[in-house]
């Protein structure tokens, strides 16, 4: 039987230095399992090494939660790369480091924590998160499909980091799971605005950096159970899944 799932596909945690310090893995843990969310994700910029802590914390509790990671390609926009468990996660990362330069400053971005599942910190991590990786928008997407993963375009409506804002379209050759949209935009405007797009499945996440904002914007998934396999198919319109927004 096909049942509504609430989805949240895009979170940060303190490993991204624009996210709160409290976005810690037990502490969004458990603000998850108030919001009563049923599938996460957690995509922090250029990196997944708090989604295994995410994971571990969410361990045994009624969530599934899917590591991925937010991409800012070469163009400067932003993708999230969703998979069904950690080893293509890490493997992306790998891609992703070898093309990713740059060092944090703290002082100016925030700190990148690496956390345990115990919200323990075990290490800040260096790199420049907030950095454009040296890879182009469909050299990205062919690496995370050939990592049998899902690509979404990050909050489209928005005029930075979107593909829209960076393009002024959405390329045809482009192939994306499906097109988010922000809670800045309703369904209406959205239909309206992106008319053009109406081929593509469009679904709602949080964008999540503070422990508040957790579950504020959300898709129903019309699926058997939630999973990676089912949110995309449901992504991709397939067995009669679907994504419920009218949008």
């Amino acid at each position: 039987m096909l049942t509504a799932f609430t989805a949240d596909l895009h979170m940060h945690t303190c490993l991204s230095p624009c996210g709160d310090l409290l976005m810690s893995p037990k502490k969004i843990t458990a603000r998850v399992l108030e919001r009563s969310l049923d599938i996460i994700a957690i995509t922090d910029h250029n990196s997944a090494e708090n989604a295994q802590a995410v994971m571990k914390a969410a361990a045994g509790k009624n969530v599934v939660v899917l590591p991925g990671m937010e991409v800012c390609t070469r163009e400067e926009i932003h993708v999230l790369a969703i998979f069904e468990n950690l080893k293509p996660a890490l493997e992306l990362q790998d891609i992703v480091y070898a093309h990713l330069t740059g060092e944090n400053n703290s002082g100016v971005f925030g700190e990148q924590i690496v956390a345990n599942e115990h919200d323990e910190v075990e290490g800040f991590q260096k790199r420049f998160f907030l950095g454009a990786v040296d890879l182009p928008l469909d050299e990205l997407e062919k690496s995370i499909h050939r990592l049998n993963g899902m690509v979404i375009a990050s909050h489209i409506d928005r005029e930075s980091y979107s593909v829209i804002g960076q393009l002024g379209f959405i390329p045809e050759t482009a192939r994306f799971d499906a097109l988010e949209i922000s809670s800045n935009i309703s369904d209406t405007e959205a239909e309206e605005r992106f008319k053009r797009y109406r081929g593509h499945t469009f679904i709602r996440n949080s964008d999540a950096h503070f422990l508040d904002d957790i579950g504020k914007n959300t898709s129903q998934l019309l699926m058997e159970h939630p999973s990676f396999t089912e949110v995309r198919m449901a992504l991709r319109k397939e067995n009669g899944r679907k994504v419920l927004n009218p949008c």
